[in-house]
């Protein structure tokens, strides 16, 4: 019997001694955002038959003792604090309920700790893996508290927020690729078993002690993840950014744009100008107001390293409405008088563009889109104090219809253009 609850630890994982009392732990995985227990989920199936029957062996080995079960969900760190909380309770009773339904326990030696990022573990596949600049991550992950207060008790830092820096978000995203498939999971059951001590028996001949046969060599455990307090989750990173197309500037057209990063490379930007300048006397006339909402997806290297920075491509809509003259014909777009549709140019196409990082909150952007601008116009001449009608028409035109050479202000937590590998 000794044999085979020594060959069950020795299955199960890595085994240390301390003293009489040992410790066994064993995971089980979950896929991503999963909370129900699938036993055909990686090596799942054979690790909860092999923990079960070390319970069952363990409970009818009368040298033996069970002291206690814990069950200790988790998750990877990506996700929000309030997710990551209710997901590893989820996994733990799975995990619970599964155990208990085979193997009959006491009530008193069962605990659930509170706990569900295994940052140690994610310390020790980084240390042994290939990653580059795994030193500044094992760093971060070693010696950069889990939260940080200042003196009135406000959350001002995480080991979350740091690991989320390094190298422009590109530490971050090879451990999510690489590592935290590895520690979703319902993190561990934690099997506690004890030697029972050998009473020595008297007799009533001879008094002579009984020489206790020698105990068991009792074996515990390799370390389990560090459990974590719960804490409230640091804020996560935004970006957004204000812009101004220089270009329209350079026009006398004062505009303005805004930019949302929505995760995922994604983007969503809008954009509105409005210069409506006249001179009667002169017969001059420089007028156009109208906005345009565009998404765009980023791509190549510099995006990954940072959101809303590098190549990005997109589909854009445009509405506006315009009256130039200066002195001579003169052209107004959409109808005059008429309602808002009828004033309303419109145009839609694809664009291309790149974002240049120029200084720690500045970026230029440059961009060309090339569609279809379609919607009435008019052409009249100034002639005697009035404006006479030349004539009306539809125009429907194939082409570069978008140009900017923005200045973008990046606003947000951790947008910006200085951060060089984050903490070391």
């Amino acid at each position: 019997m000794r044999g085979l609850i020594v060959s069950a630890f020795m299955l199960l994982g890595c085994i240390q001694a301390f003293g009489q009392e040992s410790r066994k732990e064993v995971c089980i995985g979950f896929p991503v955002g999963n909370s129900t227990l699938d036993t055909a989920y990686g090596n799942n199936a054979a690790r909860l038959s092999e923990v079960v029957s070390f319970l069952e062996s363990v409970k009818k080995d009368s040298t033996l003792e069970l002291v206690e079960v814990s069950f200790c969900g988790s998750a990877s760190p990506e996700g929000g604090f309030a997710i990551n909380r209710e997901l590893a309770e989820k996994r733990r009773n799975s995990l619970e309920r599964y155990v208990r339904e085979r193997v009959s326990l006491p009530d008193g030696i069962i605990s659930r700790p509170e706990g569900f990022i295994a940052w140690e573990r994610l310390a020790e596949l980084v240390e042994v893996s290939d990653m580059p600049h795994k030193e500044e991550a094992v760093d971060v992950l070693r010696n950069v508290p889990e939260f940080t207060y200042n003196n009135k008790g406000v959350l001002v830092d995480s080991r979350k927020k740091h690991l989320m820096e390094l190298q422009y978000g590109r530490t971050w995203h090879y451990m999510h690729k690489h590592f935290f498939d590895q520690i979703r999971n319902a993190s561990v059951i934690l099997v506690t078993v004890r030697q029972k001590p050998v009473i020595e028996e008297k007799t009533v001949i001879k008094e002579e002690p009984v020489v206790p046969a020698p105990a068991d060599t009792a074996a515990v455990v390799e370390k389990a993840d560090t459990v974590v307090a719960v804490s409230p989750e640091t804020s996560k990173p935004f970006y957004m950014a204000l812009k101004t197309n220089m270009l329209y500037d350079v026009l006398a057209v004062p505009n303005i744009g805004v930019e949302f990063y929505l995760g995922k490379n994604w983007s969503i930007s809008g954009n509105w100008m409005y210069g409506w300048w006249k001179k009667n006397s002169s017969h001059r006339y420089w007028r156009i107001y109208g906005g345009d909402l565009a998404v765009r997806y980023w791509l190549g290297k510099k995006a990954h390293e940072k959101p809303l920075t590098g190549h990005h491509i997109g589909i854009y809509g445009q509405a506006f409405t315009y009256d130039f003259e200066w002195g001579g014909k003169g052209y107004m777009g959409g109808e005059p008088g008429g309602t808002l549709w009828d004033k309303t140019n419109y145009a839609a196409g694809v664009e291309y563009g790149y974002s240049l990082p120029v200084a720690n909150r500045l970026n230029i952007d440059f961009t060309l889109g090339v569609g279809y601008w379609g919607g009435k116009y008019y052409t009249y001449i100034p002639l005697d104090g009035h404006y006479v009608w030349q004539a009306t028409k539809n125009r429907h035109w194939f082409g570069p219809t978008k140009a900017e050479i923005s200045l973008v202000w990046l606003l947000g937590r951790g947008n910006s253009n200085n951060k060089k590998g984050g903490v070391k």
